[in-house]
């Protein structure tokens, strides 16, 4: 009996994937490899992982695109979820890839990821915008000849001086203390992202831009 329990948790996941090509992209940043999973430039990939696991979409298992996808569907609206596994500086190598693939417009392309600008607990949609010092959406940007998609920030915090290499600040670990504040938001994030896939940036921003934790 125990066996076909598990065959139905192999099963389950794919009965999310959604039929015909994705109207919108979504991808989380981060770094591949264990290693990287709870340093503060992985809150991407983190934030993407909570969204698949609390809304039961399955996993982000097939390689494409130099990514982990999965393509599904999301309140009503096809979607391909992607984590790319580029390294954070080359990610708009995956992003551009699977774009041009499908024909996803910038502006129907959601990126997630880690803001040292902002507090933990703390989170910020933009339409569009300048990369801020972020290398993986400098490189989207670089490759997709654009600023004008839109973007979920998510504070990790700044690095404690200025003379602190922000290589080694933002491949730490996100220290116990910021986890809680971090993780709530990513619940935040799993709530706004099918908002603005339903183009209420508006409401979504007045929503989750002033949260704290």
């Amino acid at each position: 009996m125990s066996d076909i329990f598990e065959l139905f948790k192999k099963i389950s996941p794919a009965a999310s994937t959604s039929q015909g090509a994705p109207e919108f992209l979504v991808a989380g940043l981060g770094n591949p490899g264990r290693e990287y999973t709870f340093t503060r430039h992985n809150a991407g990939f983190l934030a993407m992982d909570y969204m698949t696991e609390r809304r039961k979409l399955g996993d982000l298992r097939t390689s494409r695109f130099k990514s982990l996808i999965l393509q599904t569907e999301l309140d009503g609206h096809k979607v391909l979820l992607m984590k790319p596994q580029t390294y954070m500086n080359d990610s708009g190598e995956a992003v551009r890839e699977a774009a041009d693939f499908y024909k996803i417009p910038p502006e129907k392309i959601l990126v997630l990821s880690d803001d040292v600008a902002q507090e933990p607990g703390h989170m910020r949609i933009r339409r569009s915008g300048s990369d801020g010092g972020q290398k993986g959406l400098r490189s989207i940007i670089e490759h997709l000849g654009t600023d004008a998609f839109p973007r979920i920030r998510i504070g990790v915090g700044a690095k404690p001086r200025p003379d602190y290499p922000m290589a080694d600040w933002v491949l730490g670990r996100i220290p116990e203390e910021d986890r809680e504040k971090i993780f709530s938001v990513l619940g935040c994030v799993s709530e706004a992202v099918p908002m603005l896939l339903d183009g209420r940036f508006d409401d979504a921003m007045s929503r989750f831009n002033g949260v704290s934790f």
